[in-house]
């Protein structure tokens, strides 16, 4: 059987005002699932998004559960969906931000509780 290990990646982006600070989290959830609705877990790799708004700037920490071998895929499509700067959301209106940067990191004491989970499935 499969074993999931946890892994983060981080991100900064820009985005205008009035912009909905979710959307580049729901990038990656396409990227990674291939829709914002699915029966878990994840087909890839199970993620959580977290959102810090920095004013202009949103920081994104992306924990998610892969295969070691998926782990760079995971983190290209990830790198990808950001750098795209847009998703389209099911009614057809879009969210648009501009990449600043991206990257690996670590998990924290404080999410290891939640990795576990992810790992699990």
């Amino acid at each position: 059987m499969p074993v999931r290990v946890a892994f983060v990646h981080t991100a900064l982006v820009e985005v205008g005002p009035g912009a909905d600070v979710a959307a580049p989290g729901a990038a990656i959830t396409l990227a990674l699932c291939g829709s914002w609705e699915h029966v878990p877990p994840c087909p890839l790799a199970a993620h959580h998004t977290g959102v810090e708004e920095l004013g202009d700037q949103v920081r994104l920490r992306i924990l998610f559960a892969a295969e070691p071998a998926d782990e760079l895929e995971v983190r290209d499509r990830i790198t990808k969906a950001l750098a795209a700067g847009v998703v389209t959301r099911p009614d057809g209106s879009t969210s648009e931000w501009a990449l600043i940067s991206t990257g690996a990191a670590s998990v924290e004491p404080s999410e290891e509780t939640h990795a576990v989970r992810l790992a699990r499935g």
